[in-house]
């Protein structure tokens, strides 16, 4: 790392198909502000994406794609590590010795585990219910100080926190405490199908998600879809929740205000306004997908990233795993 005065930020994501508007707009665009004023780790957690059944060509394709799709968004890999998390052995070795920390119970209270299950009833392993464990070693690691985590990681974010002050109080101060991350600029995007909830890449209803790798004609298609209301009015308030999403991704991507947009659209109606927001969607992601499909024809190129992220993630790996084997009394290899 850079500067040992700079905070740590971890940030671990599962290679499942693309990126969505929502991470691109809520995450995407304060990596630029975080590897200036932090350490950054960006991993994509494919160990974690085998409690699902898959096909593993299709698996090792999706997860090359998945980082190719961080690069093209314009993460620096020299200012930060970017890396796959089966890369980085220790990950798997803190994960056991810190599972050997952690109690059934607080496994048993996750909701995730609970949810998952009632997903894959055919396949209700072992790997989903200590998910969390490997989720903590995932963080603490790289002893990492913050780390961006939507709603549905807090519970994750609290029982690593659990994890590591047992931890400590039981072998001496080892880890940091971890802390969310909330970005200094930042937007919550919520789904075109229900604007009540946080757009998502699993969500069960596609057209509710724009994903980066969408088409230009499926990104029209599913802006026309988009819930709004009945009272054909562009205007930015909690009662129009639909509408105010709409305007949001808007002002995001084409720089202009809130205030411009409802201006801008006075009389108009709702026809014009999807397929203007539609359009201003479509110019900003082309240099994404330039980006992306310049790095997918440099393979070469994109191998030497994620090795040589690995190469740097596992010397703080094994920094951290060093001395957790000396406090724990493991004799050194």
């Amino acid at each position: 790392m850079s500067n040992q005065n700079k905070k740590v930020v971890f940030s671990g994501a599962q290679p499942t198909g693309s990126l969505t508007l929502g991470n691109y707009i809520g995450a995407v665009q304060n990596w630029k502000v975080l590897e200036e004023e932090h350490d950054c780790l960006y991993c994509i957690v494919d160990s974690h994406s085998l409690t699902i059944r898959h096909d593993p060509k299709e698996f090792r394709k999706t997860s090359l794609s998945f980082l190719v799709q961080y690069l093209a968004s314009g993460l620096d890999p020299e200012k930060n590590i970017i890396y796959f998390q089966s890369h980085v052995p220790q990950h798997a070795e803190l994960s056991w010795i810190l599972g050997c920390n952690t109690y059934v119970g607080e496994l048993n209270r996750m909701t995730q585990f609970k949810d998952k299950s009632e997903k894959n009833k055919d396949n209700i392993n072992s790997g989903l219910f200590t998910y969390p464990v490997l989720m903590a070693a995932d963080i603490l690691l790289y002893r990492a100080n913050l780390v961006p985590v939507g709603e549905d990681q807090k519970q994750h974010l609290e029982i690593t926190r659990d994890i590591a002050m047992r931890f400590n109080n039981l072998y001496g101060e080892t880890f940091p405490i971890p802390e969310a991350h909330t970005p200094k600029v930042g937007a919550r995007i919520m789904s075109l199908q229900e604007p009540t909830k946080k757009m998502s890449k699993s969500d069960d209803n596609v057209n509710g998600t724009i994903f980066l790798m969408d088409s230009d004609d499926v990104i029209m298609k599913k802006m026309k879809r988009a819930v709004t209301d009945s009272e054909n009015l562009v205007a930015y308030r909690d009662e129009q929740p639909g509408v105010k999403n709409l305007i949001t991704i808007y002002s995001r991507l084409s720089g202009l205000s809130i205030e411009e947009i409802v201006s801008k659209y006075e009389g108009k109606g709702y026809g014009a306004f999807k397929k203007d927001t539609a359009e201003v969607i479509i110019e900003f992601l082309r240099p994404f997908k330039k980006s992306y499909e310049d790095y997918m024809n440099n393979l070469d190129y994109v191998e030497k990233v994620y090795k040589n992220g690995a190469k740097r993630a596992y010397e703080l790996a094994e920094d951290t795993m060093s001395l957790v084997r000396s406090r724990i009394g493991l004799i050194e290899k």
